[in-house]
């Protein structure tokens, strides 16, 4: 269905979910290094994606300009940060599109962000509110993709 980009994850358990996430909803998961962890195969993140894992059709990529030589950034490719604008919302997604998420102590590089703001999207939160774990949120915006393309 969609493609989740997770730009160095910090969390092996996030992952783990999101793996899960990515397995039950049809998507394909990248990840990008460096991770906060030593290996996609710790055990933090088996156990987190459960017996999900074997099933999940995930790449590894080195960087984000090996994954962009891959897969060259364009209008199809979605930012996930706080600090955007735009609302998940006000997207039109489409199957095979790149939704991204950052770090789980910073989010997504600034410098990418500001560069590409017309691709940016926030999900709204309460003042105060710092942030959503980023499995929550990978969890909100596949499934508004899925709300706007498949009917149940």
């Amino acid at each position: 269905m969609f493609n989740i980009v997770l730009l160095e994850p910090r969390m092996p358990g996030n992952v783990g979910t999101i793996g899960r996430l990515a397995v039950a909803t049809g998507c394909t998961l990248h990840l990008i290094k460096p991770y906060g962890f030593k290996a996609i195969d710790e055990e933090k993140v088996k156990r987190a994606g459960m017996d999900y894992w074997a099933d999940l059709n995930f790449i590894e990529y080195e960087n984000i300009e090996e994954f962009w030589a891959i897969h060259p950034f364009n209008e199809r490719h979605f930012l996930s940060t706080k600090k955007a604008a735009k609302l998940y919302t006000q997207f039109a997604f489409k199957p095979k599109d790149y939704l991204y998420f950052g770090r789980e102590d910073t989010g997504l590089p600034e410098p990418l962000t500001s560069k590409q703001s017309r691709s940016c999207m926030s999900i709204p939160m309460v003042d105060g509110a710092r942030s959503l774990n980023i499995a929550n949120a990978a969890s909100v915006v596949v499934y508004e993709g899925w709300r706007q393309n498949i009917s149940f």
